[in-house]
């Protein structure tokens, strides 16, 4: 009978094995299409013009050849600096926008109760399967009827690209998650002793969600600085473009060929800050994605 049981265990934690086995592999097969794309660029980025156009190309150049002068030479070609302040503006303008107007609405879905809530709410779900393509030429037609196009300040431009991205659908539902949380009995409480709405959601709601809160103030500023087909539509002048496409340009030769090797090394340089950004700032996404839950 124990020899029984041993073999059972013995054959479970088998199976266990083979199964974070598998795990593992289809971790470490997806990780390494992840990874070969980052690499290239690397890679590019320290080579020279001739290794570039090399024919087969090369999978690794040794450390004695690798151009650090690709770096030093893309900073040259573009405004860095510019193009940095651009976006730094932008992403805080539009991130304390969407972190407004995604507070307010999730408060709303929330905990008010109001005729037709839930079927709006149906309703701008819904929205989010609607590829965000689609809502590149309306937004464009608004823009332009406002008039930060034509003969287009810096101000316009800033409006341009910030105001018709203040508000997301998804940030909206993930903090309406964190705000379900919170129980009823807190609300009404709140109530009893006078507290507004606002006084409601500034001081405990508010403080409660605030790793939701975190963590969409995150992915939104990270999104903003990677942004580039809207920011490229509407940024009528070089000096207002944003960090991702305003180097995308910066290295055509006179010729017309173009610079791979400098454009790789300008987009390592736009890709490092994100990096370190998320590693730094990785426990705090973390904590919101497990807080936000999926009470409905």
């Amino acid at each position: 009978m124990e020899e029984a049981v041993y073999g059972n265990e013995k054959q479970i934690k088998r199976k266990q094995r083979i199964r974070l086995a598998i795990v593992y592999a289809l971790v470490v097969f997806f990780a390494i299409f992840i990874i070969i794309p980052f690499y290239w660029m690397i890679l590019t980025a320290l080579k020279s013009y001739d290794q570039v156009f090399r024919s087969p190309p090369l999978l690794w150049v040794s450390p004695a050849n690798w151009q650090f002068a690709n770096f030093s030479a893309a900073l040259e070609q573009a405004p860095f600096l510019r193009y940095t302040v651009n976006t730094v503006v932008v992403a805080v303008i539009s991130t304390l926008g969407t972190i407004i107007t995604t507070v307010l609405s999730a408060f709303a879905f929330a905990r008010l109760n109001f005729k037709g809530r839930d079927v709006l709410f149906m309703i701008l779900i819904a929205t989010m399967m609607i590829p965000g393509e689609i809502f590149v030429i309306t937004n464009f037609l608004t823009v332009v009827r406002f008039g930060w196009i034509r003969e287009q300040t810096y101000l316009d431009a800033i409006l341009a690209m910030t105001v018709p991205f203040m508000t997301s659908v998804f940030y909206m539902f993930f903090l309406r998650q964190a705000f379900k949380q919170v129980p009823d009995e807190l609300y009404y409480a709140a109530k009893v002793d006078g507290k507004t709405d606002f006084q409601y959601l500034w001081r405990i709601m508010v403080p409660v969600a605030l790793p939701t809160i975190t963590t969409i103030t995150i992915l939104n500023a990270m999104n903003t600085w990677n942004a580039y087909i809207w920011p490229r539509l509407v940024s009528q002048q070089v000096r207002f473009q944003l960090v991702s496409n305003g180097l995308r340009d910066a290295f055509d030769d006179t010729a017309g060929v173009i610079m791979y090797h400098e454009q790789m090394a300008a987009a390592l340089i736009v890709t490092v800050p994100l990096i370190i950004v998320f590693i730094m700032l990785k426990k705090y996404i973390m904590r919101g994605v497990s807080r936000s839950g999926i009470k409905g």
